[in-house]
């Protein structure tokens, strides 16, 4: 039975006459069938957001309720798609309406008549069950797709064939106890508001490797972990991600640009598409799955893009993948979500926002986490969130419940940005929960002096600051020798190891033991100055020793030559001896 259109508010519509609505349902609105959910049920009425441009839509015209919640399809063809917030294929949409999307276009996320070869990994009358692997395709030449029974299902599996077949057809037969055969075909759906069953969630180990110098050293993210990225505009939120999209260990990249300039959405798809992964030198696209919702879409579907996004991510975690999903900006998704709140009368919140913010987000960052799966294999889903704060004041609301919600912070700061220090991450006031768990590791599979090394550096950071502020009331010179030497290394640290180039090609990744070889050869250069200091050499004699030309450099050489590098470096700190022996001779 069809409803009808009695009130409409931007995105917001009121249908009354719907048979049997229930939250969440999917609705085709007015003439143009425009996408819309469920979010209300006030009496008969129902409310529901649109996920399209309502201009033009009347007072009178129909709607139909397609009793399904807003779900995806999950299939091979996902990998290297780009897909709009309600996984809609942008490439699909233009060759269908041009460079600019029409409204009420419905087209298919993946291409139903497509052929894959299927390769059984388990013959038929064995026992299976929920999540189980029983087959895989060749999604990518980096990505094997893998064919798993749905959740919910168990029995015997009744027939199971090798062949080509469509995301549609039936691969495999599971007969349950009940009597029942179910079809497993090589896709699923799933609705994105239910995040996808795992046997038990495990304890943050493992960190994921990002390449990225003071991350990794400093304030790392664990597989499976949840990382928040405030910051004022222009501080480098995008560039981040987009590092950690290439050079992070993740098996698998879902990114999300939710509400963002066109400008820089556009950027992304374009270069995108042509960055080689530099693990295999193949394409990275063929790891990698984008989800565009720019600033200039209907905000409804902002909140639609990141759940469709974690949903995505969630069914290659459910294969054994470690995914990492990238969601820029989840600002703009509370946006929507204050735009969609007031247009619904609801009493605000701080800032306008609704009550609710907070759970919506932490229900996010939830689903997250590094987990033993139905199949029993291990897999990991890592979220890490860009949030934009007006004027970059972290005190409001969203950048609030998002570092509530998550375990790392990695503050970026403007002033730093503004003098070209890149990553833009302030090390006095960012912070990781990650630290101690991950520590284990560091030192065990890296190098065995990494957390003390570290905990010096970070030391001598903090006194930095301090030593700074005094600076500034009796001068530089009026320092004590050895608070010049704090200077000085500190300096060294910012400058040689926390900045770090995206656009150097040798320098935008650093492996950790490249990371764990030059923190050391900055702590031997401090212990060298210091001992140095201590035997009466000022600090003006040793700004020229060759050590600190050539730490300055480390971070230009390639992995191949790090060892040889090393053993120069070290010859030239030992040279800071030479020194302290001819002051000491003067």
């Amino acid at each position: 039975m069809e409803g009808s259109i009695t009130r409409i508010s931007g995105p917001v519509v009121t249908i009354s006459g719907l048979k049997d609505p229930k939250m969440n349902d999917i609705i085709r609105v007015g003439d143009l069938k425009l996408l819309g959910e469920i979010i209300k049920i006030d009496g008969n009425n129902a409310i529901v957001q649109v996920y399209e441009d309502t201009t033009g839509v009347r007072v009178g015209e129909p709607a139909e309720n397609t009793n399904m919640p807003l779900s995806v399809v999950l299939g091979p063809g996902i990998i290297g798609s780009i897909f709009d917030g309600t996984q809609r294929p942008l490439d699909k949409i233009k060759a269908q309406t041009g460079d600019f999307i029409a409204r009420g276009v419905n087209v298919l996320p993946l291409d139903v008549k497509k052929e894959w070869a299927f390769k059984p990994a388990i013959e038929a009358g064995v026992d299976v069950k929920a999540g189980q692997i029983i087959g895989s395709v060749k999604e990518t030449s980096l990505v094997d797709y893998k064919v798993m029974v749905p959740p919910g299902i168990h029995g015997k599996l009744t027939k199971v064939e090798e062949g080509k077949f469509t995301i549609n057809d039936s691969v495999a037969k599971v007969k349950q106890e009940d009597g029942k055969t179910v079809d497993v075909m090589l896709a699923q759906i799933w609705p994105v508001r239910k995040s996808r069953p795992v046997l038990d969630k495990m304890p943050p180990e493992i960190p994921l490797i990002t390449g990225q110098r003071i991350i990794d050293m400093f304030f790392p993210v664990a597989k499976g972990g949840t990382a928040a990225v405030p910051g004022p505009f222009g501080s480098g939120k995008t560039i981040i991600q987009h590092q950690l999209a290439k050079w992070s260990d993740a098996d698998i990249i879902v990114y999300v640009g939710c509400g963002e300039r066109g400008n820089e959405m556009t950027e992304i798809l374009t270069t995108f598409p042509e960055l080689k992964d530099p693990r295999s030198g193949k394409p990275l696209m063929e790891r990698t799955v984008l989800i565009a919702n720019t600033s200039n879409m209907p905000v409804a579907a902002r909140e639609a893009s990141i759940y469709t996004g974690v949903t995505i991510a969630e069914y290659y975690r459910d294969m054994g993948y470690d995914v990492a999903l990238m969601a820029d900006s989840t600002s703009r998704w509370a946006e929507a979500l204050r735009e969609i709140s007031g247009r619904l009368e609801e009493m605000p919140g701080e800032e306008g926002h609704p009550s609710y913010l907070s759970k919506k987000i932490s229900e996010f960052y939830e689903r997250a986490g590094r987990a033993r799966l139905l199949n029993g294999k291990i897999g990991s889903l890592t979220l890490i969130g860009a949030v934009s704060p007006p004027g970059g004041d972290i005190s409001e609301p969203v950048s609030q419940s998002t570092l509530r919600a998550t375990r790392v912070f990695w503050a970026l700061d403007s002033s730093l940005a503004n003098r070209r220090h890149f990553p833009a991450i302030n090390w006095l006031n960012s912070y990781s929960l990650y630290e101690d768990a991950l520590m284990k590791w560091f030192n065990e599979k890296v190098d065995k002096d990494w957390s003390k090394n570290r905990t010096k550096a970070m030391k001598l950071l903090q006194r930095e600051a301090e030593i700074n502020e005094v600076a500034q009331l009796v001068g530089y010179d009026a320092l004590p020798e050895a608070d010049k030497m704090v200077l000085d290394i500190a300096k060294s640290i910012r400058e040689d190891i926390l900045r770090q180039s995206a656009l150097d090609d040798v320098d935008t990744y650093s492996s950790v033991k490249k990371q764990a070889t030059m923190l050391s050869c900055v702590i031997d250069l401090y212990n060298a100055e210091e001992s140095a200091v201590k035997n009466g050499i000022a600090v003006d004699k040793l700004q020229g020793a060759q050590a600190k030309e050539l730490i300055a450099k480390f971070k230009f050489v390639e992995d191949g030559k790090v060892e040889a590098y090393t053993k120069t470096v070290e010859m030239a700190i030992k040279d800071i001896a030479k020194i302290k022996e001819s002051g000491n001779n003067e």
